[in-house]
Parts: structure tokens; C-alpha cells; sequence
């Protein structure tokens, strides 16, 4: 029978197989999983803390701060990434619209490091996707009439 280290680290190694977490989360996440199923063995109740981070409705860090020129944070958990609609899907399971509507974020607002936009904005620009497009719409307009 696996030890409850070994156990601890099962439970751990697959919450970071689907979310990303830095050395110092999983150590954290160790210890604490650890802890309760240590509580668990001796027979005694574990009860989840209400300031658990991804049930509140407060946010992790303000409106301002999360969105910055080279990464945006998420306010629910506070990790950083250059693009956030992934993350809520995978991690939160929650829609843009949703964490927009919950954080008060308005649509203008994008959901992107401010330098990851404007670097796709150059590529497409050189790719000419903007010309394609008008011609895509130009054909299909001219198809309707």
C-alpha cells in the first residue's frame, strides 16, 4: 500500500498535470494534501477553508493589476499568463462573458497581454490576412446579391 507521501503526490502531480502551478504552489499543495490525509488516518475531520481562493467572489488581485503590457493575471487564482480564455475554460470552467460579468470587466477589455495582441497584430498584418478577409467579404457580398 502506498505511503501517504506517495499518496499526496498522486493527488498532486495529476491537479498539475491539468493546471500549471509554480514550485512553490506544488509544495504548498504537497504539504497541505499531505496534512489532510494525515487528519484523515487519525480518524479526524477536515473541513475546507472558506477563504479558498477559487470559491470567493473576491478577487485575487485588483482590476488594474491584472492587466499588464506582458502578462494578464487571473483575478480568481492569481496566475499569470499571456492569454486568459484557455485558463478559465480548463482550469475555472467558466466562459469569458462569465468572469467579465463577475469582475465588472468591460467587453472593450480584452482578454490578452497587451504584447501578445500587438505581436499577432504584426504577424497578421504581414501574412495580409486583413486583405483576405476584405476580399472574403467582398466575394460573399457580392455572392448575396
Amino acid at each position: 500500500m502506498p505511503t501517504l507521501l506517495e499518496m499526496a503526490a498522486e493527488i498532486v502531480a495529476a491537479h498539475a498535470s491539468t493546471t500549471q502551478m509554480t514550485k512553490e504552489d506544488l509544495v504548498a499543495e504537497l504539504a497541505e494534501i499531505h496534512n489532510a490525509l494525515q487528519a484523515i488516518e487519525k480518524g479526524e475531520s477536515v473541513s475546507v477553508e472558506e477563504s479558498d481562493q477559487t470559491q470567493s467572489d473576491a478577487p485575487v488581485i485588483s482590476r488594474k493589476k491584472a492587466f499588464g503590457k506582458d502578462k494578464i493575471t487571473c483575478m480568481l487564482c492569481g496566475k499569470e499568463m499571456k492569454t486568459l480564455s484557455r485558463h478559465l475554460k480548463t482550469a475555472h470552467d467558466m466562459k469569458p462573458t462569465e468572469y467579465r460579468k463577475r469582475f465588472d470587466i468591460p467587453r472593450t477589455q480584452p482578454l490578452a497581454a497587451r504584447s501578445y495582441s500587438e505581436s499577432r497584430r504584426v504577424m497578421a498584418k504581414e501574412r495580409g490576412l486583413g486583405e483576405n478577409l476584405a476580399k472574403a467579404r467582398a466575394a460573399r457580398a457580392k455572392k448575396n446579391k
